[in-house]
C-alpha cells in the first residue's frame, strides 16, 4: 500500500469488520479492537515484511498482539491482505471456527503466537529478537501491548532484558487508550510518568497520535542504534463510533440491534 490514504481506507475496513464480527458471533472487546485499527492498518499496510503465499517465510517480520482480546482487528487485517478469505471472518467466535475470541495461531496463517493471558507476548517477543540477533538475522520483531497490561511485572522484566542485550530489532507499541477492563488506567494503577519509565529502562521512546497514520509510520520507521524502541500510541478506546468512544462498557459488550445499525451507519459515513 505504502501511502497514508491507503492505510486510512484499510483502517476503516478493519473497523467495519470488527463491528460485524462482534455482532455476528456475539464477541466482545470491541472498544479495544477499534482503538488499534489505525496501528494495525499502518503495520500491515506500510511496515511489516511478510509473504501471504508463504506465511512461514524465514525473513518475515514477527508481529505479536499481546493484547490478544483485540484479536478481531488482526484477523480482519490478515483477511484483508489475503492470508485467508474474508468470508472466514463471518465465523469469528463461533463453534468450530479457527478464529477464536482471543487471537490464536492454531490453523491461522499469519499469526505468530496465541495470546489472551496478558503479560506474555512481550517476553516471547524478546526471545524472538534475541534469537534473531544471535543468528545474525535481520527480521524485526514487533509487539503491541495494552496500557493496562503494563501493570504486569513480567513486562518490566522483559523490558530490562531487552535493553541489557541491546535488542535494536525489537519494537514495543503501547495502545495507550487509558481505559482498562473496569476503569481508567489512572484509577486502576497509575502508569505515569509512563514514557520516562521506558527511557529509564534503556529504551528509546517515541510518543505519537495513535490515530495519525503519518505519525505512526514515522514512529515505526525510526531507527535506533543499539537499543529497543517503544512507540507509545495515544489512542481513544472505541475510536470511530461516537457512542463507544472512551466508554468502559464496550470492553465487554457486543453491538446488537439498533446499536449495531448505528455503529455501521457512522462507519459507513467515514468510508
Amino acid at each position: 500500500m505504502n501511502d497514508s490514504d491507503s492505510t486510512v481506507k484499510l483502517s476503516q475496513r478493519l473497523r467495519r469488520h470488527v463491528i460485524d464480527m462482534a455482532q455476528t458471533g456475539g464477541g466482545s472487546h470491541v472498544g479495544s479492537a477499534l482503538s488499534i485499527a489505525d496501528i494495525i492498518a499502518v503495520l500491515y499496510g506500510d511496515f511489516l515484511r511478510f509473504d501471504i503465499s508463504n506465511p512461514d517465510w524465514e525473513e518475515r517480520d514477527r508481529f505479536l498482539l499481546s493484547k490478544g482480546h483485540a484479536g478481531s482487528c488482526v484477523y480482519a487485517a490478515l483477511a484483508e491482505i489475503g492470508f485467508f478469505s474474508l468470508n472466514t471472518l463471518k465465523t469469528h467466535y463461533q463453534d468450530g471456527s479457527i478464529l477464536s475470541g482471543h487471537v490464536s495461531h492454531k490453523d491461522v496463517p499469519g499469526v505468530e503466537f496465541s495470546t489472551g493471558s496478558l503479560g506474555h507476548a512481550l517476553s516471547v517477543s524478546v526471545g524472538m529478537a534475541m534469537s534473531a540477533k544471535l543468528k545474525e538475522e535481520d527480521h524485526r520483531v514487533v509487539c503491541l501491548l495494552s496500557d493496562g497490561e503494563c501493570d504486569e511485572g513480567s513486562n518490566w522484566e522483559a523490558i530490562m532484558f531487552a535493553a541489557h542485550h541491546k535488542l535494536s530489532n525489537l519494537t514495543a507499541i503501547v495502545d495507550y487508550n487509558k481505559l482498562q477492563s473496569l476503569a481508567s488506567t489512572e484509577e486502576t494503577l497509575g502508569l505515569e510518568p509512563f514514557a520516562d519509565k521506558w527511557r529509564s529502562f534503556g529504551w528509546e521512546v517515541f510518543e505519537v497520535d495513535g490515530h495519525s497514520h503519518e505519525e505512526l509510520a514515522a514512529g515505526f520507521a525510526a531507527s535506533t542504534a543499539s537499543m529497543p524502541k517503544c512507540v507509545i500510541a495515544h489512542t481513544t478506546k472505541g475510536k470511530g463510533v461516537s457512542f463507544m468512544e472512551n466508554q468502559v462498557l464496550w470492553h465487554y459488550r457486543s453491538p446488537q440491534g439498533q446499536e449495531y445499525l448505528d455503529a455501521i451507519s457512522e462507519l459507513d459515513l467515514e468510508s
